[in-house]
């Protein structure tokens, strides 16, 4: 048998008035979610407990079996994916050029990422390229327009806070490490030197001939790096000695190779196009294709992508695209293919319109396959799953039902 779980990042959403009091996915056109949950079991996951908002890759991570002490963190992922060189006992962080303004004695974040040429851009991060702070090597590696990779190198810890606060309008954080963290010592030293050398960055930017020609001319600057969620390489039980099969993602994002990588499951790095459906069709006809693994995860950011626009009909119109890449599937286990075992669910919830980035509620999952029960659920959304027989899953139970049933 084989497990296809394919994967609708941030699928989850909230009730809006203009909806007549639905989430996007209940208005959504989608006759193939439909119709798989109307030939399966249907219930509601959570990746950890109800009510906690969890980032993708900590999901990702507990979904897959694994439990939070082990995590490496987001930055050592996203190393791994992009291909950025560093030692495992280096420490990673997501870093990008942000613009704040001082009020009094505090940094207000005005622009996550301000809107410049990518020629400043470029500029900006290689003048804060490399540093050495409190005792630690640092090394910007530049991924991305605003964005890029972290690598803090000496006496290092990754249990220490971000300094990113997220919204616009609220101050820039001091780094501190964190409560109760196995390293107190060499975490207060790697917060201290972190401190330091985003200090060192914003001297050097507030400085730079590009931000004072574009402050000259009114226009926005990046004057501050903001980082967050820092990571380090954590030894991991590979995924096909934990479960019994060998794996594969099939993705877009180097978040996912990263973890991919770690766990010993094979990558397939995806083309996100603007077509969101047929890139969906690809994958998941690339997912029955694939004679090689019994495992395979097939994932979309395009839900959480559409959400976090704050136009919930922004993410009603993207599910309706992506359920026609869900064909494919729809006809596999409707026509006779009786070798797969077949999930369809997503990390977490994203809202629309709100001043979170996720939220804690449970999403929607259902359960197709040979021997899968089948209950009388007909509409795939998060009110209409309740009423399935799977009832609430949580963490691992995904994993071990997608077992129990192949």
């Amino acid at each position: 048998m084989k497990i296809i779980l394919v994967l609708l990042d941030g699928l989850g959403d909230r009730s809006y008035v203009r909806f007549g009091n639905q989430t996007p996915l209940q208005v959504a056109h989608t006759p193939n979610l439909n119709r798989l949950a109307g030939i399966g079991s249907n219930g509601c996951f959570h990746a950890s407990v109800c009510g906690e908002c969890l980032p993708s890759e900590m999901a990702h991570y507990l979904l897959f079996g694994y439990s939070r002490p082990s995590f490496p963190g987001r930055g050592l992922l996203e190393a791994v994916g992009e291909g950025i060189p560093f030692r495992n006992d280096d420490v990673v962080a997501l870093a990008h050029l942000s613009y704040i303004k001082w009020q009094g004695s505090e940094p207000i974040l005005v622009d996550k990422r301000p809107a410049m040429p990518d020629g400043d851009l470029a500029a900006l991060l290689s003048a804060v390229g490399t540093a050495r702070c409190g005792g630690c090597d640092f090394r910007l590696h530049p991924t991305r327009g605003h964005d890029g990779l972290l690598r803090i190198r000496g006496e290092v810890s990754a249990h220490v806070s971000d300094s990113d606060p997220m919204m616009p309008g609220q101050p820039m954080a001091r780094i501190h490490p964190l409560d109760g963290n196995p390293e107190p010592m060499r975490a207060a030293r790697t917060a201290d030197a972190l401190n330091a050398y985003l200090t060192h960055c914003h001297t050097v930017l507030e400085n730079h001939a590009v931000n004072r020609s574009r402050q000259a001319k009114g226009l926005a600057v990046g004057n501050f790096l903001a980082t967050q969620r820092c990571g380090k390489r954590v030894a991991q039980y590979p995924f096909d000695e934990k479960w019994g099969m060998k794996g594969r993602v099939i993705a877009s994002g180097a978040v996912y190779g990263g973890l991919a990588q770690e766990l010993g499951l094979a990558f397939e790095r995806a083309v996100d196009t603007s077509a969101p459906g047929e890139d969906l069709g690809r994958r998941v006809q690339m997912a029955l294709d694939d004679e090689t693994h019994e495992f395979v995860h097939v994932h979309t950011k395009v839900p959480d992508e559409a959400a976090h626009t704050g136009d919930p009909e922004n993410k009603r119109l993207a599910i309706g695209d992506l359920d026609h890449g869900l064909r494919p599937l729809v006809d596999a286990v409707s026509t006779g293919r009786d070798d797969l075992v077949v999930a369809v669910t997503a990390d977490h919830s994203t809202p629309s319109v709100s001043k979170l980035i996720h939220s804690g509620e449970p999403v929607p999952l259902t359960l197709v396959g040979r021997h899968v029960r089948r209950d009388k659920v007909t509409s795939f959304d998060e009110i209409s799953a309740a009423k399935g027989c799977l009832g609430f899953l949580r963490g691992r139970e995904l994993m071990l039902m997608l077992l129990n049933y192949a």
